[in-house]
């Protein structure tokens, strides 16, 4: 299955890239955070494929009872799991908190609790389909892969110990700004997991 996933910057590039069928044969969409809702908008209408996408910390808290602001025709799959052309994802959004009042930003201890509450849904996948996760999408970097040492974009602890837990194939994450790219490898493994920084758009070959 290919995919596209984007994170944290618009680029006018993929306009021209999606309206001239750059993308024709990519059959889902990942929005790894920090997106604009119409960007997402356009290429989930463009591509017409289903899409999942999880918050960043520049997003709106997502309260379906008091701010259902969404990108339409996208499923916000923070703290959830999904089935889609039988590969199973899940995502985590938000990044560690480096503000007080941030939105979408937790504490490391925080951001465990969270992770704990995707337990019950791996668990039932394991039973169900004899694994957990094929594909994980967050917003932030595992601790120490892809992370910096500022107080902004270092990456959750709860995103290590997940990846241990659920044991998916590969992991999409945005946050982390690579820019010198001739000397950043946007790609590592932890375990048997491939981990990549999508910023600001990838399209990726996933199997099973």
């Amino acid at each position: 299955m290919k995919i596209l996933a984007v994170s944290d910057q618009a680029l006018d590039r993929i306009y021209t890239l999606s309206a001239s069928g750059h993308f024709r044969d990519v059959e889902l969409l990942l929005g790894c955070g920090d997106m604009p809702f119409e960007y997402l908008e356009y290429l989930v209408t463009m591509l017409n494929v289903p899409m999942f996408y999880v918050p960043g910390n520049h997003d709106p808290r997502h309260d379906p009872r008091q701010n259902p602001l969404r990108p339409e025709g996208g499923i916000n799959l923070d703290l959830e799991t999904a089935r889609h052309n039988k590969f199973l994802i899940g995502g985590f959004g938000g990044s560690i908190r480096y503000r007080p009042d941030g939105i979408n930003q937790y504490s490391q201890t925080d951001a465990y609790y969270r992770a704990m509450l995707m337990l019950p849904r791996l668990l039932l996948n394991r039973l169900q389909y004899g694994r957990a996760l094929d594909i994980l999408i967050s917003h932030s970097p595992p601790f120490g892969i892809h992370d910096d040492s500022d107080p902004a974009h270092q990456g959750l602890k709860a995103l290590n110990w997940l990846i241990r837990i659920a044991k998916p194939r590969y992991h999409f994450h945005g946050h982390t700004h690579v820019y010198k790219r001739n000397l950043e490898n946007v790609e590592a493994n932890f375990g048997l997991t491939k981990i990549i920084n999508v910023y600001p758009y990838k399209t990726i070959e996933v199997s099973h």
